[in-house]
């Protein structure tokens, strides 16, 4: 870590990397293997970060490798179309709402893009935001920002001017009665509204499904989710609804959260991003959405976007790989495991008094050390973060690497086996007795 501060700031490539949130000196791992890390010193660890979500089968999957080292013996970028992207796109399309699909490098560079397109093809300026939902660090996206932004407490950054946010509205989300209001005011100007499919950079926080009238054809009261009202209201508004996946999509289920709720429901976004599981462990991300919409993008037409390594051979094959082998059973096996965690985590907390909430959308979930439900960047900001980071620490000396913040998502993979949720239940409830030392006693 001290060679790592004398040449990059901070010493990690990304800040929450560095543990400024809970304490202590980060590990630098050396490998990985399924459903374990090992660090520089020989520990191991049970991963419950999986890179932050991208190892839906876990580390160093052979097949994965195997078709990563063929394409690799062909060569590593061409600067030309190549045969794995367009076989990747069309996966993507088979199994979600978008009709075309252009890759980029990033989740970043996926969201600004995606932006760009909804203005030119509105001939609208103005953004509508989610307070604590992160949509990489785009200027005008940098505003009440989750994750790393909350962790560190930052409203915003230096070296984003203020006149790349000011076209750009923050919403408390979950909360119709803002949006209805934002648009009543701002309709006309409004070229889209962006939001997490389900949040999960202030912890995950899903949609909520409200009473509508009416009832279904078993007579049960008819719920509209959140992200099918966002996307009415945008319709209606000549808006258009960008659903972020970069974290959920192929993640929650094989479909992403659009088959959660958009495919049940009947509805789908205008455009969509990706990243994470769809490049397999690489960097590798996209953007899509409706043809039109789409087609908008050059060389076709006008609104141009760029990228010289994007639809990278090596990554878009490891992408592939992934997504074919991520079959039903593969998501089954990761919400077996998750359910089993989740139930041992809340009576852990609870036998030692610690007050907490644990919500999930799909197989992605978070543990919040505080009253719930968690609704809203507010409700997510009473998290206790000092018991957190006794919980933190107890669990990783017991040998499982969780998040190194209160306020992000808990990823599994099909890798994890008994032994290693074994591992993390018996690492459980002495982590949260530290954490009820803390401070985190109800």
């Amino acid at each position: 870590m001290q060679r790592a501060h004398a040449v990059t700031p901070g010493g990690v490539n990304s800040p929450v990397r560095a543990f400024n949130a809970v304490g202590g000196s980060p590990r630098f791992i050396r490998s990985a293997a399924g459903p374990w890390l090992t660090d520089v010193d020989g520990n191991r660890y049970v991963d419950l970060i999986c890179s932050w979500g991208p190892m839906l089968l876990g580390h160093a999957h052979p097949e994965v490798q195997a078709a990563v080292q063929a394409a690799v013996a062909r060569g590593t970028s061409y600067g030309t179309p190549t045969e794995p992207e367009v076989e990747l796109a069309e996966e993507i399309v088979a199994r979600t709402s978008v009709e075309r699909v252009r890759f980029v490098s990033s989740g970043t560079e996926a969201t600004m893009s995606a932006i760009r397109l909804a203005r030119g093809f509105t001939g609208r300026d103005v953004v509508v935001k989610f307070a604590g939902c992160y949509h990489g660090h785009v200027d005008a996206l940098l505003a009440s920002a989750g994750s790393g932004l909350i962790t560190f407490a930052l409203p915003g950054t230096p070296g984003v001017p203020a006149s790349s946010t000011e076209l750009t509205l923050v919403l408390p989300y979950n909360d119709r009665a803002a949006v209805e209001a934002v648009f009543a005011e701002h309709g006309d100007r409004i070229a889209c509204l962006v939001t997490e499919a389900a949040p999960g950079n202030m912890g995950v926080v899903p949609p909520e499904y409200v009473e509508v009238g009416g009832s279904t054809g078993g007579g049960a009261p008819r719920a509209s989710g959140f992200n099918a009202f966002l996307a009415e209201t945008c319709a209606r508004h000549g808006a258009l609804f960008v659903s972020d996946e970069v974290m959920t999509g192929f993640r929650v289920t094989r479909e992403g959260q659009w088959g959660l709720d958009g495919k049940v429901e009947g509805w789908r976004p205008d455009l969509v991003t990706f990243g994470k599981v769809m490049g397999g462990g690489f960097p590798a991300a996209a953007f899509g959405g409706r043809a039109d919409v789409m087609s908008h993008l050059a060389p076709e037409g006008p609104v141009y976007q760029a990228g010289t390594l994007s639809g990278n051979p090596i990554a878009t094959t490891a992408g592939l790989a992934t997504l074919q082998l991520a079959t039903q059973e593969v998501y089954d096996h990761i919400g077996s495991a998750a359910d089993t965690i989740k139930a041992a985590a809340s009576e852990a907390l609870t036998a030692a008094g610690v007050a907490h909430t644990v919500q999930s959308t799909g197989t992605m979930f978070s543990v919040f050390l505080c009253e719930g439900p968690v609704r809203d960047f507010t409700d997510a900001s009473r998290t206790d973060t000092t018991a957190y980071a006794a919980f933190f620490h107890a669990m990783l000396d017991a040998g499982v690497y969780l998040p190194p913040s209160a306020y992000e998502a808990w990823f599994l993979s099909s890798a994890h086996d008994d032994e290693a949720v074994q591992t993390v239940l018996d690492a459980l409830p002495a982590a949260a007795r530290a954490a009820a030392a803390a401070g985190g006693a109800a």
